[in-house]
């Protein structure tokens, strides 16, 4: 799997973790991971999920 396949992955579990719509027909990688990035509630998603991993110990960029 190449780059540009791994980052659509992401860009359709983004999409999906943060709408219960489908994803917009057409777009794919950054143009999709764009359109997932301006949907309202886009703050909320965290990739992050340990149950060993403490807020506090989780350092995100300011």
């Amino acid at each position: 799997m190449d780059r540009n396949e791994r980052v659509h992955r992401e860009a359709v579990n983004l999409w999906r973790a943060l709408s219960a719509d489908p994803p917009p027909p057409g777009l794919r990688g950054t143009m999709l991971l764009d359109a997932a990035l301006h949907l309202k509630n886009a703050d909320a998603y965290d990739r992050l999920h340990s149950p060993h991993l403490r807020p506090s110990q989780i350092s995100r960029p300011r």
